[in-house]
């Protein structure tokens, strides 16, 4: 016959769970996760001047046409997407400003 759930936790501890349990206190995820502390970093360097070249490129290219309202929709895109990019941060202080503006309590 299967334990029920109230004494599930007396037959963990019988059958020497219990050690399971100090090892699961004392492991520490934090001290055994890689260092990505340079990654952005890295990939802002990295693609940062490839986004700048493929967005002149493409200006460059509406204004050569004379499509001037796509140029502009194109260039006020190209900023949002720069100041997500460039800008460390950006991304958390919009998300806890969406989440307090529909009511969410953000910490």
């Amino acid at each position: 016959m299967l334990p029920l759930l109230s004494s599930a936790s007396d037959v963990f501890t019988s059958s020497g769970g219990d050690h399971l349990l100090i090892l699961a206190a004392e492991a520490n995820p934090s001290t055994e996760a890689p260092d990505t502390g340079g990654l952005a970093d890295f990939l802002r360097g990295f693609f940062g001047p490839l986004f700048l070249v493929i967005v002149s490129i493409v200006a460059v290219f509406f204004l050569f046409t004379r499509e001037i309202t796509r140029f502009a929709q194109f260039i006020i895109l190209a900023i949002f997407i720069g100041i997500v990019f460039y800008v460390p941060g950006i991304i958390e202080v919009i998300a806890v400003a969406l989440a307090r503006a529909m009511g969410v309590t953000a910490e």
